[in-house]
């Protein structure tokens, strides 16, 4: 089985890029299990955090690392959270908190057109520190911000996210479902169909 290291501690992102790998012969290891620190996200894109988050970890393993930055890009906030998304309350990190922010931040947006939303997820994968040619992979979901939380599955923003496809919030899915139609499980077939590259 080839290792790859998570350039990443979320438990619940792990499960799920875990369930996308390992049926394809890829042992996904936490950068927690080898004690690699977590790596500075000081960029304002997507792409150039995800990318050091993979460098990062390549770097400190000497294995090949994926690194995934996501986050929720709402039309009516600019783009906001974006790649502040995870510490959109600011620190320490709590789900609650930021969909407690982002309900606060558009209670002026009433109607469904000023709450469209999506979810925005970039996978990198690194096959050493100084791989001049990484793998990358994006992935976008698209939906709108309810006023209220609904349902128990997913993390983060899903259950505020509602997806009209399912007339179902994301929390509401089946993780089947959610790992074939998120953003994340998009970007992650783009990057499956290149895995041979490895």
């Amino acid at each position: 089985m080839k290792k790859i290291v998570l350039a990443s501690n979320n438990a619940k992102k792990m499960r799920e890029l875990d369930a996308l790998l390992a049926p394809l012969g890829f042992e996904i290891i936490p950068q927690g299990q080898l004690a690699i620190p977590e790596a500075e996200e000081p960029h304002p894109t997507f792409v150039e955090n995800a990318l050091a988050k993979a460098r990062h970890a390549a770097q400190y393993s000497g294995l090949p690392a994926l690194a995934d930055d996501s986050g929720l890009c709402v039309k009516a906030l600019g783009g906001a959270p974006g790649v502040l998304s995870a510490r959109y309350a600011g620190e320490p990190k709590a789900d609650a908190r930021n969909n407690e922010k982002l309900l606060a931040d558009l209670a002026a947006c009433p109607t469904p057109d000023d709450r469209r939303a999506h979810f925005v997820s970039l996978l990198v994968l690194c096959r050493n520190a100084d791989d001049p040619q990484p793998i990358i992979a994006e992935g976008e979901w698209h939906g709108e911000i309810l006023d209220q939380p609904r349902g128990d599955n997913g993390f983060g923003y899903d259950p505020l996210f509602f997806v009209r496809e399912f007339d179902r919030t994301a929390a509401e899915l089946d993780a089947a479902t959610k790992n074939r139609v998120s953003h994340r499980g998009q970007a992650m077939q783009k990057l499956i169909e290149r895995l041979p590259e490895l």
